[in-house]
C-alpha cells in the first residue's frame, strides 16, 4: 500500500491542473482499495454547497452539476465535523442524502474523509462500494494521507484562480488567502512581479508573453550555445573517456533536437508561454517522469536532463538580463527568498509592497522594508507563488495575510483601508513637535528602534526622543565579512551625530537564531534556544572589543551613548560583557581619545531574566525589555512560524505580568525601564505599557505617531483602570477586546487596525 500511496502522489504532483490531480486520484484510489466508486467534492463558499468536482463510478454527467449544501448528506457530515466517516450500510445513516443524478443508490458501503488545509475543509475525498463492507484502519489511514496532499493542491489552484465554474452556477472562486508573518505593516494593492535567482528551473514563474517571435529566437539561440558547449567537452575529452560515455554527448545532442525536448518547449511558446517558464515546465515534467521509473539506470538520467536545461536556462536569463526590465506602477515583489539586491532593482516609486515565501520578520529584508515603508508579508510558505506572475494581488501587511485572485468586494475593501490610512497619516502630521502626555499630564518618552541612516531620518522627522534600539547587526547582515573597527565607528558615528544630544541604545551584535551572516554561519538544531546573542561575542571577545572599541570611538564629543547587552540569562554574562567593555575604554583612553564610560544596560528577553531583574539592575544602569523574544520563550511558540502564529500574542496573561513584574523590580532598585519589542509601537498595548511604569517606549518610526496620539487621547487614570482589569482576566482574546474597546471609547478607535499587526 505504501508504494501505490507513493505513486500516486508522485503523479499527482506532476498533474498540469487541479481537474488533472482530481482525475489521478479518482482513478488510482478507485483501483487501489479496490472499490467501486471515488469522488472528490469541493466546497464552493459562493453557495455554500459541496460540488462534484471528479468521480470514478458515478455518472459522468452529473460531475460539475450535482452540489449537497453545506450540511447536508454524508458529505456535508464529514465536513462539519472535520473526521471520517465509515459506513457498511450507508443508507440506514439518518445523514443518507439521495442523489439520483449520480446513480449512488447500488452503493452500500461508505467511506469518507475531509480534505482540511490550514484548518479550513476545503471539500470531501469519498470511496463506496455496492457490497456491505467496513473500510479498515489501514484503507482509512491511506485515504487521509491522500486527502491531505490533495488539499495542498486545491489551495494552489485558489491562489493562482484556476478554480473556475466549480459550482452548477458557474461561479469563480476568489478571496483565496494564505497566511504568513509581518514584515513590515500596511497595505498594498498591486500587480505581482516573481523575481527567482538564476539557472534554477524549479523556480521559474509561469508568465505570459506577446512577443512569441522574440521568445522563440532567445530559446533558439541558447539552445544553440549549449549545442557548442557540448561539442567543446566532447572534443576536449578526446580519448580519455570510453566509447561509451562519450555517446552520452550525442545522447544530450539529440535531446536538444527539434524533435525532442527543443519541440516541447516550442509549442508551449507558441501556445503563449514565455521562454524560461516554458522551458522549466517541460524539463520538469520529463525530471518527475525519469525519478519514477524502477530503473536505476534510467532514474539518474533525470538528473542529466536537470543539469541540460539548466545549461540552456543559464544563457535564456543572460540574454534577458541584457534587456532593460520594466516594473508596473504597483509592483508587489513576490519571491521564495527576497535578498536586499532583489529589492533594490525596483524602482523605489513603483514598488507598493513584498512578499517572501521563506524569511522571517527579523530577516534584513523585513528590516529594510519596514525603514522604507513597504507593506511586507514574509513567511508564506503554502503559497503558490510561481503562478501569480503577473496577477493582481493584495498584501495585508498588518495581520500577515496575502489575498490571490481577489473579488470586486474584497478589493474595494482593501482600497477603502488605504483611503482611511492616507487620511490618517497627514491627520498626525500635526503632532511631530507636540509633546507625548497624557491629558491629566503623565509624560511618556517615545523613542525609536533604527537599523539604518535611513532609519534615523525618518524617525527624526516623527519627532523621535531617542534611539531606544540601535541593530547593529545590521550593518553585519549587509556586508560580505565582518566590518572593521574603523567601518563600524563611522557607523555608529553617524548615528550618534545625527540624534545627538539625544540618547542612543546601541545593542551589541546580535546573531544566532534567525538572524544569520553568510560568513559566519551558525548550523544548531534549536536556533532559538543555542549559540546567540551575548553568548556569541563572549565567546568571540575578539569580536566584541572590536565592536565595544568602535562604539566608544564613535561617541567622542558626543556622549550621547548607550550599550545594550542581548540574551542575557545570567549574572556572569553581564560581568564578562563588562569587563570586556572597560577593557576597550582604557585602551582607547590610552591612545589619547577623550572618552568616557557609557551607561551598560541588559535586555531582558528569557524568563530567567525576568526573575534576575533586580539583580540585574543592581549590577547595569538600565533594563530593556524585548517583548518579541520574551513573548516567544514565554508561550513556547516560534514567532516566525506562520503554522503557530495565532497562538503568539504579547497579549497573553502571563506576558502582562511579566512585564509588570520587571517594571516594578526595576523601579525598586531605582533604574529606568523601556521596552523596545513590537508591543511598543502597538497603540493599544501602549497603554497598558504606559499604565504599568515604563519610562520609554521605543518603536519603528512608523508607529510612533499613531502611539502619540492615543496617549495625548487616554489619561493615566483610564490607563491604570484598563490594566487593573485586564490584569484579572485568563485570556489574551479577551484583553485584547478590552483593549480595543477602551481606543474606541476614547475616540481613536481609527488607530485599531494598527493594534492588531502585532
Amino acid at each position: 500500500m505504501l508504494d501505490r500511496l507513493r505513486e500516486i502522489v508522485q503523479e499527482v504532483n506532476t498533474a498540469k491542473d487541479l481537474q488533472t490531480a482530481l482525475d489521478i486520484i479518482v482513478s488510482r484510489v478507485r483501483e487501489a482499495m479496490n472499490t467501486q466508486v471515488c469522488s472528490v467534492y469541493l466546497l464552493d463558499s459562493d453557495i455554500n454547497s459541496h460540488v462534484l468536482m471528479a468521480s470514478e463510478g458515478l455518472r459522468k454527467e452529473s460531475v460539475g452539476h450535482v452540489s449537497l449544501q453545506m450540511d447536508e448528506g454524508l458529505v456535508g457530515l464529514v465536513a462539519r465535523n472535520a473526521e471520517p466517516v465509515n459506513l457498511e450500510n450507508a443508507q440506514q445513516h439518518p445523514n443518507y442524502h439521495y442523489l439520483s443524478e449520480t446513480g449512488e443508490e447500488q452503493f452500500s458501503s461508505f467511506l469518507g474523509v475531509p480534505i482540511i488545509h490550514h484548518r479550513k475543509v476545503l471539500g470531501v475525498l469519498v470511496v463506496q462500494h455496492k457490497e456491505k463492507r467496513s473500510f479498515d484502519n489501514g484503507e482509512e489511514a491511506f485515504l487521509i494521507t491522500l486527502s491531505a496532499q490533495l488539499a495542498g493542491v486545491i489551495a494552489a489552484a485558489e491562489a493562482s484562480g484556476a478554480i473556475q465554474g466549480i459550482s452548477p452556477s458557474g461561479q469563480r472562486r476568489a478571496d483565496a488567502s494564505f497566511s504568513g508573518i509581518s514584515g513590515a505593516s500596511g497595505v498594498a494593492i498591486g500587480e505581482a512581479v516573481v523575481v527567482f535567482p538564476h539557472a534554477d528551473l524549479s523556480l521559474i514563474p509561469n508568465r505570459m508573453t506577446d512577443d512569441i517571435d522574440s521568445e522563440l529566437s532567445a530559446f533558439s539561440i541558447a539552445l544553440n550555445r549549449v549545442r557548442d558547449d557540448i561539442r567543446a567537452l566532447s572534443d576536449s575529452v578526446g580519448d580519455q573517456i570510453r566509447p561509451e560515455e562519450r555517446d552520452l554527448f550525442e545522447v544530450y545532442l539529440r535531446m536538444l533536437d527539434d524533435e525532442a525536448l527543443g519541440r516541447e518547449v516550442n509549442d508551449l511558446i507558441y501556445a503563449g508561454q514565455w521562454a524560461q517558464g516554458a522551458l522549466a515546465e517541460v524539463a520538469l515534467d520529463h525530471v518527475k517522469s525519469f525519478e519514477q521509473m524502477k530503473d536505476p539506470y534510467l532514474r539518474e538520467r533525470a538528473a542529466d536532463i536537470k543539469d541540460l536545461c539548466s545549461r540552456v536556462l543559464f544563457y535564456l536569463q543572460e540574454t534577458e538580463r541584457t534587456k532593460p526590465k520594466v516594473y508596473p506602477d504597483q509592483t508587489i515583489l513576490v519571491g521564495e527568498e527576497l535578498a536586499p539586491s532583489m529589492l533594490m532593482e525596483v524602482p523605489r516609486e513603483k514598488l507598493a509592497g513584498m512578499i517572501s515565501v521563506k524569511g522571517s520578520g527579523n530577516s534584513h529584508v523585513a528590516i529594510l522594508a519596514r525603514t522604507m515603508g513597504i507593506p511586507t508579508v514574509m513567511g508564506t510558505l503554502d503559497l503558490p507563488y510561481r503562478r501569480l506572475d503577473g496577477r493582481q494581488v493584495i498584501v495585508d501587511g498588518y495581520n500577515g495575510t496575502v489575498f490571490s485572485n481577489p473579488s470586486e468586494q474584497l478589493l474595494q475593501r482593501y482600497q477603502e483601508v488605504l483611503k482611511e490610512e492616507e487620511q490618517l497619516v497627514r491627520g498626525l502630521e500635526g503632532l511631530i513637535n507636540l509633546p507625548c502626555i497624557t491629558p491629566d499630564n503623565h509624560r511618556v518618552s517615545l523613542w525609536v528602534n533604527t537599523g539604518l541612516m535611513t532609519d534615523v531620518v525618518r524617525s527624526l522627522d516623527h519627532g523621535a526622543e531617542g534611539i531606544g534600539l540601535f541593530r547593529t547587526e545590521v550593518p553585519f547582515l549587509l556586508s560580505e565579512r565582518f566590518p572593521s573597527e574603523q567601518e563600524q565607528a563611522a557607523i555608529y558615528r553617524e548615528q550618534l551625530q545625527a540624534f545627538a544630544p539625544k540618547l542612543v541604545t546601541m545593542r551589541t551584535l546580535d546573531v544566532g537564531g534567525d538572524k544569520a551572516l553568510p560568513y559566519f554561519p551558525i548550523e544548531e538544531a534549536n536556533p532559538f534556544l543555542g549559540w546567540r546573542g551575548i553568548r556569541v561575542t563572549l565567546d568571540h571577545p575578539e569580536i566584541f572589543i572590536a565592536q565595544a572599541r568602535a562604539m566608544i570611538r564613535a561617541s567622542e564629543g558626543l556622549n550621547n551613548l548607550q550599550i545594550m547587552l542581548p540574551m542575557v540569562s545570567n549574572l556572569q554574562e553581564v560581568t564578562g560583557a563588562t569587563q570586556i567593555i572597560k577593557r576597550a575604554l582604557r585602551e582607547l583612553q590610552e591612545e589619547g581619545l577623550d572618552v568616557c564610560m557609557p551607561p551598560i544596560g541588559v535586555m531582558i528577553e528569557v524568563p530567567a531574566a525576568v526573575y534576575l531583574t533586580r539583580h540585574l539592575c543592581q549590577m547595569v544602569d538600565f533594563v530593556s525589555v524585548g517583548s518579541n523574544d520574551l513573548t516567544q520563550y514565554l508561550l513556547a511558540v516560534d514567532r516566525n512560524n506562520s503554522r503557530v502564529a495565532d497562538l503568539y500574542s504579547a497579549f497573553h496573561p502571563a506576558v502582562l505580568h511579566a512585564l509588570k513584574y520587571i517594571v516594578e523590580q526595576a523601579h525598586a532598585e531605582g533604574k529606568p525601564v523601556s521596552i523596545c519589542g513590537e508591543m511598543a509601537g502597538d497603540p493599544g498595548a501602549a497603554l497598558l505599557l504606559m499604565a504599568m511604569g515604563f519610562d520609554v517606549l521605543s518603536m519603528n518610526a512608523s508607529t510612533l505617531l499613531k502611539v502619540k496620539a492615543v496617549i495625548r487621547s487616554v489619561t493615566m487614570s483610564t490607563a491604570r483602570e484598563l490594566l487593573e482589569d485586564v490584569m484579572q482576566m485568563s485570556d489574551a482574546q479577551s484583553v485584547r477586546s478590552s483593549v480595543d474597546l477602551a481606543l474606541y471609547n476614547a475616540g481613536v478607535d481609527r488607530l485599531l487596525r494598527s493594534s492588531r499587526s502585532n
